[in-house]
Formats: structure tokens, C-alpha cells, sequence
């Protein structure tokens, strides 16, 4: 299972919030950049970076930080936050993103969301299923759409979808464990599917058991921040797999 943790942007800054909260922000570290060499350092290779001016606006916002990032390490950067038209796609691509992680897009503008998955391949195009009682959620988590989550899933894998990031918001910074219930039934209704866990790790017990349940990949976010999970027990966890 791929360790990957998350820098979230404001204002240039790396920041968590609380359930998607953007009232509870708690900033964490004002250069982004020393945060994900110090991953690197650690042995670390992922890393999930979220624009949070770019979710709440109609575009992409901190690029060149994806840019700084990219330049100056060699972590695989999946990134996500705003990215709503073929114009943010390429700026993000040509900033150094390996993958792009599209959530509110896919749920809105389905037909330039899988024109994306054509063009990039689903190597490069990750979805972005996060929801609030297994209803997707949108534009920065501040909206519940229609949509049932796994419904959603499914429809998304008919078009060649591999990778989905899926958040479940009322965990998301919460330090109280991840959705374990939810992922064990997305990976049994969605198979085959590269599902990568995401919102209230809390704890390094929790790693083995979302890898032992099939996880491909575990985003983790408060609880490095929060001194929960040493980036030393994360190098030795990745050493051992």
C-alpha cells in the first residue's frame, strides 16, 4: 500500500482543516516546500497536494507551488483543488502534477470529465469521490450533490477510471480512524478498483489494516502534523512493504 501524505494549500501556506471546514484552518507550516522535502527525506514518494483557493474558486490558484514542489523534489504529486476546465488540466500537468485528482468536475461536468480520462489516460486522472453520508459531495465539500457514492464509483470504472481518493468528510481531520466500514463495502460492490484511503487516520495500526483490506494507497494528513504518526514509523512501514 502506497504511503501518501497531504500538503493542503491556503494562501501559499500548508494548512488542515476540520470536516472540509474552512473556518477551522490551522496552519501548519508557511513553506509547503520544506514539508514535502522532509517527506522525501523520509523516503516518502507520493504526495497528495490540495489547491484550497482553487476548490472554493472557478480555477486553479497555487500552481507554482506544484511547480516549486515538483522542480525541487522527485515525489509523484497527485493534485486536486479547483481544476475545472482543459485550460487548469494543462497548467497543472505542465507545473509538474503527475496525476490530477478531479472531484467537483466529474459530478458536474461529467462530459469534460471523462474527455480527460480519453485524452490523459487513467494513469494521469484520479476521481475524487468524497462523501457525506455516501452522497458525493462537492465545490470544496461545501455542497452534497445527488449523487450515491458508490452508483457513482461504478459508473466512473464503466469509463476506464483505475485510481479513486475517497474522502469520508465527517472523518476528515477528526484524528478518530478512517472509514473502514465504507471502504470494506466499496471494495467489495467496485472490484478491481485502485481505491486510495483518505480522512481520519489517526493512528499507525490503522496502516496494516487498511492494507490488509485492500487499500492501494492511504492518504495521511493531521496526524503527521499532529505528531500521531512519526515520518520515521512511516520510512520504516514502507522499508518492511
Amino acid at each position: 500500500m502506497r504511503i501518501i501524505p497531504a500538503i493542503d494549500i491556503i494562501d501559499g501556506k500548508c494548512v488542515r482543516l476540520s470536516k472540509g471546514d474552512y473556518n477551522t484552518k490551522k496552519i501548519y507550516n508557511e513553506n509547503p516546500l520544506a514539508v514535502a522535502q522532509s517527506f522525501e527525506d523520509h523516503g516518502i514518494q507520493y504526495l497528495h497536494l490540495v489547491d484550497l483557493d482553487g476548490a472554493k474558486s472557478s480555477q486553479i490558484v497555487n500552481y507554482k507551488i506544484l511547480e516549486q514542489i515538483a522542480s525541487k523534489t522527485n515525489l509523484k504529486i497527485d493534485f486536486g483543488g479547483g481544476l475545472k476546465s482543459d485550460t487548469d488540466l494543462r497548467i497543472a500537468f505542465e507545473s509538474g502534477a503527475n496525476q490530477i485528482t478531479g472531484g467537483s468536475i466529474a459530478v458536474k461536468n461529467p462530459e469534460l470529465f471523462k474527455q480527460w480520462i480519453a485524452q490523459y489516460g487513467s494513469d494521469k486522472i484520479i476521481l475524487g469521490a468524497d462523501a457525506k453520508n455516501e452522497k458525493v459531495a462537492v465545490s470544496g465539500w461545501m455542497e452534497e450533490s445527488k449523487e450515491d457514492l458508490i452508483p457513482f464509483i461504478q459508473t466512473y470504472q464503466k469509463e476506464g477510471i483505475q485510481y479513486i481518493i475517497c474522502t469520508d468528510i465527517a472523518k476528515d481531520g477528526m484524528l478518530e480512524g478512517p472509514s473502514f466500514d465504507l471502504y470494506q463495502k466499496i471494495l467489495k460492490q467496485v472490484p478491481n478498483i485502485k481505491l486510495i484511503a483518505s480522512g481520519g487516520i489517526s493512528t499507525f495500526e490503522e496502516l496494516p489494516k487498511l492494507a490488509e483490506m485492500g487499500c492501494e494507497g492511504t492518504i495521511i494528513g493531521k496526524a503527521i502534523y499532529e505528531g500521531r504518526i512519526s515520518l520515521k514509523q512511516l520510512e520504516q512501514f514502507i522499508v518492511e512493504a
